[in-house]
Formats: C-alpha cells, sequence, structure tokens
C-alpha cells in the first residue's frame, strides 16, 4: 500500500490527536493526516460540532454527490468525519439562536437525539443519520468514514492510559462525564483536555489499541469501518 493521504473533519484539536493516534493503529502503513476542520485560515466555521455541523452543510451546498467525486477532496484517500457521541444529547440552539430555524428549513435531522444507552449503537444508528442530513444533498462515499467515539474521544485515551478495571472505564461508553473526571484523576494519572497533554499521551492509544477496542465498541467500528474504505 502507498502511503495513504487521509482527510479529518473533527470537532477540536484533541480529537485530532486521538483519532490520529487511532489511525496509527489501524492502517498498516505511514500516512499523512490534514485537518479540514476546524482550520485556521476558515475561522468562520468555528470549532466543536458546530463547525462539523457548518463543514457538512457547506459540502451539501458545493458538491450535490458522493462525496468520493467532490473536487476539493480528489486528492485524498480517505475522509473521516468526526463526531463525539454526547452530541446526541445537544440542541440546535447551543449552536446560535438562528441555527433551530436553519435546521427546520433544510430538513437537518432533529436534536437531541440520543436513545437509552447500552447499547450505545443505537445512539450511533441517530448520529448516522443526522451527519447525513447536514451533508444532504451530498452522500458519504466509499472513501468517507464516519469516527463515532462514545461519548467522546477523551474515553478512548482513558482506556488507554488507565488500568484494567479501574471504576471509570465501568461502562465508559455510556458515561458522558468519563473525559471530564480524566482531567480530575490524581497528577499521576490526569489528563487535562488541552492539545499538548493529550500529545503527550496519545502514543498510548496506538500502543493499547486493543485494549481501547476492549472498552470502547466505536473504536471497533472505527477499525473496521477504515480498513473496509482502504
Amino acid at each position: 500500500m502507498s502511503e495513504p493521504r487521509i482527510a479529518l473533519v473533527a470537532e477540536g484539536p484533541t480529537d485530532f490527536e486521538v483519532i490520529q493516534a487511532a489511525l496509527k493503529a489501524i492502517v498498516p502503513t505511514r500516512f499523512t493526516l490534514t485537518l479540514l476542520q476546524p482550520e485556521a485560515t476558515q475561522p468562520t466555521m468555528g470549532s466543536g460540532w458546530g463547525g462539523v455541523l457548518k463543514w457538512c452543510d457547506a459540502a451539501g451546498s458545493r458538491h450535490a454527490a458522493s462525496l468520493d467525486t467532490d473536487p476539493t477532496l480528489e486528492g485524498f484517500d480517505l475522509l473521516v468525519i468526526h463526531l463525539d457521541v454526547d452530541v446526541a444529547q445537544k440542541d440546535y440552539a447551543d449552536c446560535g439562536r438562528e441555527v433551530p430555524a436553519q435546521a427546520l428549513a433544510k430538513g437537518w435531522a432533529s436534536l437531541p437525539c440520543h436513545m437509552p444507552s447500552p447499547p450505545v449503537s443505537d445512539t450511533c444508528v441517530r448520529l448516522e443519520a443526522l451527519l447525513r442530513s447536514w451533508l444532504n444533498p451530498a452522500q458519504p462515499g466509499a472513501k468517507s468514514v464516519l469516527c463515532l467515539p462514545a461519548q467522546s474521544s477523551g474515553t478512548w485515551l482513558a482506556a488507554a492510559t488507565l488500568p484494567a478495571g479501574d471504576a471509570l472505564l465501568a461502562g465508559a461508553e455510556c458515561n458522558v462525564a468519563v473525559e471530564a473526571r480524566l482531567a480530575l484523576l490524581p497528577k499521576a494519572q490526569r489528563i487535562r483536555k488541552v492539545v499538548r497533554e493529550y500529545r503527550t499521551h496519545a502514543g498510548k492509544i496506538t500502543a493499547n489499541w486493543a485494549k481501547v477496542k476492549a472498552v470502547c465498541s466505536q473504536a471497533a467500528a472505527f477499525e473496521q469501518a477504515v480498513q473496509a474504505a482502504l
């Protein structure tokens, strides 16, 4: 396999660190990862899940077909679109007072859209439909992969760094507080949600990927999707 070129649409820079580390465990060769969103030259998009929403909406506005044939993405072998599963508990109004009316006018799927958990997979099905509605009339192609960490990418970091059997990992995919609690642990285990600390510990995601998959079903789902696409 030649060196794949991978594009990433993510909520933020800490998510980039986690997803890049996961890809290093999944992709058997070196690869180039380009962060399309958030992107410093397009500050109007913003960051967070609202930035992902705006990127998807813009993609659908410029290209009414498969993302595989979008001219702006033709240089990439894979497109990863990330959204934390806790977004299912959000509301469009969290992105601005005008966004609920925009969602109604454009026919976006409803928020909140979370389902009882476990299993977290039921909520992920809703989130996939949500992302597709944001992209419409564009559609994910064969080279498009959704990355939906439950409840956030910080859960994958917790699974990689905490000892097996740690209380914080019990039912971790259904616990929206895992990432926040990771930042409150005793100093030896504490990881605050800042790029420097996530980057420092990201290698443990790569090294302990089997452990992450054992705790996080969505990590295993992401691996399967990437392998199928590449």
